[in-house]
């Protein structure tokens, strides 16, 4: 076991002179991690020109980033409770800026994909620390609702708005243009910070090393194995397995947990953790099959097929920031939890109803409004429902747990609907079987997080 603790007992809450401010620097770096993962995606095929680079090689832009992001992010976690929020925020989206300008330098494709790993990593030390310092800057009541309906909003509309931006920007400037705007996104971030957000130590403790190995490794694994296919799929969900249990076996015994697992005796964590995985293979599922439809069956070109998305991030924004905050107010997480994952299955299911010609207004647009303002609905809840009966000290660490979820979630539900999509010969009726799996899963969900107790 290394030791990185520090004493001090970290406050539930620190005031500060500008929570506008804060909420902001918060907010653009939690933009920064999620878009991340989408504004490379309608760069990806002048990444492949210019590097000369095939589908199951470019496909690793993409992937490097995530792998790295869900497998780093219980870690991440641990040592913002332990080293302190700010510090391990900062950290953070300095190693994301610094290996986004390498990426935007990189002579070869070794070097981007290096950097895109290393960004992977920053995420995920400033993610689980930036949902910390939300609980920890905002009293709890009114003013974190509104806080937390904010900061879901820029994170639920990131992903798909960076896919547009990166469509624009590699259009206009190439696609290094790119990472050079996460460059600057990330500069910005960390001029403000010192500014907005409270500073604190973290709490005695410290960093279980074999913990971090296993449970790191494991979901590592776990990422690449369900984001694969071929016969290696299998031994590597088979290692996943074994690290995961050792990684569980360790934590029942340490007394300084990377995870500290009691937080899954909360009904709150877990019906949040449902939320997360189901949102995400429903929302990220869509978000995978729409320019395939779109660019294949409407003949969209991928700037169109991007636009064509802005009405989902449009009704994921003003729902989490305009309704969900004051609906909280009314009713529980839990209820808004289950009506945000009804209306993202049936937003999905929409999309039954689509044909080879279909027309965009009548076929794709109602569906994308609809999921939209199920993670409108469902982002914030889940988030405020994942700290929920947490003891501050633990806040980082279980913001982590709910990324994770929505990671595998994402990772793992498009895996899903690939696979049965194949089942069908019809290219069509393949992704139509594909939102009815992701729609009735999500439904399912919600009567569970529905009739859950949310008692610890």
């Amino acid at each position: 076991m290394t030791s990185v603790g520090v004493e001090g007992a970290l406050p539930e809450r620190s005031p500060v002179r500008r929570p506008g401010l804060a909420l902001g620097v918060l907010a653009g770096a939690l933009a920064l991690d999620v878009s991340g993962l989408g504004v490379l995606n309608a760069a990806l095929p002048s990444v492949g020109a210019r590097f000369d680079l095939g589908d199951s090689t470019l496909q690793w832009v993409m992937t490097a980033y995530a792998v790295t992001f869900a497998g780093f992010l219980l870690v991440g976690g641990r040592l913002a409770d332990v080293l302190g929020r700010r510090k391990v925020f900062e950290a953070g989206v300095a190693l994301f800026t610094l290996s986004a300008l390498v990426g935007a330098l990189a002579p070869s494709t070794a070097v981007l994909l290096g950097a895109r790993a290393v960004q992977g990593i920053g995420a995920a030390l400033s993610g689980p620390a930036a949902l910390a310092l939300l609980t920890q800057t905002f009293p709890a009541g009114p003013a974190r609702n509104r806080a937390f309906s904010v900061y879901a909003a820029v994170g639920a509309a990131s992903f798909s708005g960076g896919v547009l931006l990166g469509g624009v920007l590699t259009q206009f400037f190439g696609w290094r243009s790119v990472l050079w705007f996460s460059v600057l996104l990330g500069l910005a971030v960390l001029a403000a910070t010192r500014a907005g957000l409270p500073g604190g130590a973290g709490h005695s403790g410290s960093l279980d090393l074999p913990g971090a190995v296993t449970g790191t490794l494991g979901l590592t694994l776990l990422i690449v194995g369900v984001s694969g296919d071929g016969a290696a799929v299998w031994v590597l969900l088979a290692a996943a397995a074994l690290c995961l249990a050792l990684f569980v076996m360790r934590e029942q015994r340490t007394a300084d947990p990377v995870l500290p697992l009691g937080l899954f005796r909360l009904a709150s964590v877990r019906a949040a953790s449902l939320a997360a995985f189901l949102q995400y293979m429903g929302s990220v599922g869509m978000l995978f099959f729409a320019p395939l439809y779109l660019q294949g069956m409407l003949d969209y070109s991928p700037f169109e097929s991007g636009l064509a998305l802005v009405p989902m991030s449009a009704a994921v924004f003003l729902t989490a920031n305009f309704a969900t905050g004051r609906l909280l107010a009314r009713y529980t997480p839990r209820t808004l939890m289950a009506v945000g994952l009804v209306l993202i299955g049936v937003g999905t299911g929409l999309w039954l109803a689509t044909p080879h010609d279909g027309d965009y207004l009548l076929h794709v647009l109602p569906g994308l409004v609809l999921s939209g303002i199920g993670q409108g609905l469902n982002f914030p809840s889940m988030t405020s429902a994942g700290l929920t009966g947490v003891p501050p000290q633990q806040h980082a660490v279980a913001g982590a747990v709910n990324v994770v979820t929505q990671q595998i979630g994402a990772s793992a539900g498009v895996a899903v609907m690939v696979l049965v999509a194949a089942t069908r010969d019809d290219q069509l009726a393949g992704y139509h079987l594909a939102y009815v799996t992701a729609a009735v899963a999500c439904v399912l969900g919600a009567v569970v997080v529905a009739a859950r107790r949310q008692t610890s």
